[in-house]
């Protein structure tokens, strides 16, 4: 057999075998780290916000012994430089926690205990303010995740509706996975809970998404 005759034939070969192989599967190790538990009001704050970007193992590959400053400009590189869905607010409250778990500081700490509630002292919202269901939407970050007629990481507002259209309870369980989180409703990804939202935030959302 000439030389170009074999080269053409091994060719021919390769091309059939990888036509013939079966399609590659990876499966990734499920995700197990987890924000380190505390009585902070950071600490499921950070469970929903922080990990619609990264890993709880990225707070763990930070230097130990870190500040409340320097938790605080952590948690703000995120909201200022990569455009996280957090306010200043939450960005200090955030930041106490982290620096109390994490590094430094102590949780008795004035400065954290101010840090911790930002708002204390403040004037409260009136009642009759109404709440705007797009604008918690973006605020805390659900966008990251859903959107109102496809799928991004989760399902679609439209699904969900669709999904509890005949369901005499639907607004209370879907305003508690909203709460509390759930797993395996949707797919493998959890979804962290939202429980630093008000009954009537809670409430605005879970109405939304039932009627869209």
């Amino acid at each position: 057999m000439k030389p170009m005759t074999t080269l053409l034939c091994a060719a021919q070969f390769c091309l059939a075998a990888m036509a013939s192989a079966a399609p590659l599967s990876i499966t990734l190790p499920p995700e197990t780290a987890a924000f380190k538990p505390s009585a902070l009001p950071g600490y499921p704050l950070a469970q929903q916000k922080c990990s619609t970007c990264h890993s709880a193992d990225y707070i763990s590959f930070q230097p130990p012994g870190l500040t409340l400053a320097q938790w605080t400009g952590e948690a703000s590189k995120m909201q200022h430089v990569y455009g996280a869905p957090i306010s200043d607010r939450e960005v200090s409250i955030i930041g106490a926690y982290l620096a109390v778990t994490y590094g430094s500081a102590q949780a008795s700490d004035a400065e954290v205990q101010a840090a911790s509630n930002p708002s204390a002292g403040q004037p409260l919202a009136t009642p009759a303010t109404k709440v705007d269901a797009m604008a918690l939407l973006q605020g805390n970050g659900c966008l990251s995740c859903h959107a109102i007629d496809h799928k991004v990481v989760g399902p679609a507002y439209h699904e969900v509706a669709a999904k509890y259209a005949n369901d005499p309870q639907a607004l209370a369980k879907v305003t508690s996975s909203i709460q509390r989180g759930s797993t395996g409703k949707w797919g493998a990804i959890p979804m962290p809970p939202f429980a630093q939202l008000s009954a009537d935030d809670l409430h605005s959302v879970a109405t939304f998404i039932l009627h869209r």
